[in-house]
């Protein structure tokens, strides 16, 4: 196994990382502003106000991009299994 093929797969991994949680952080982070944003015009200053939203978005959003995740995840891990024999000379 070459160093080029061991950051090949590092850079690999990291990749689908990025790729599966940039949509949960993108929600949470859209989705905190907006209750911000409404705290800050109500005057509300709960913590339960900011978190259960939050919360149930990236729930929401998991369970609907949960096929996709999975999708993708098996997809890699198929191809790094599938070339293990590569890997081991």
């Amino acid at each position: 196994m070459t160093p080029e093929s061991v950051v090949n797969i590092i850079r690999e991994a990291l990749l689908l990382a990025l790729l599966l949680g940039a949509p949960l952080l993108m929600v949470g982070f859209v989705v905190g502003a907006a209750v911000s944003l409404f705290q800050v015009a109500t005057s509300i200053q709960d913590n339960a106000v900011g978190t259960v939203p939050r919360l149930a978005a990236i729930l929401g959003t998991f369970l609907a991009i949960l096929p996709w995740m999975l999708s993708r995840m098996i997809t890699y891990a198929a191809s790094i299994f599938g070339d293990l024999g590569k890997y081991a000379r």
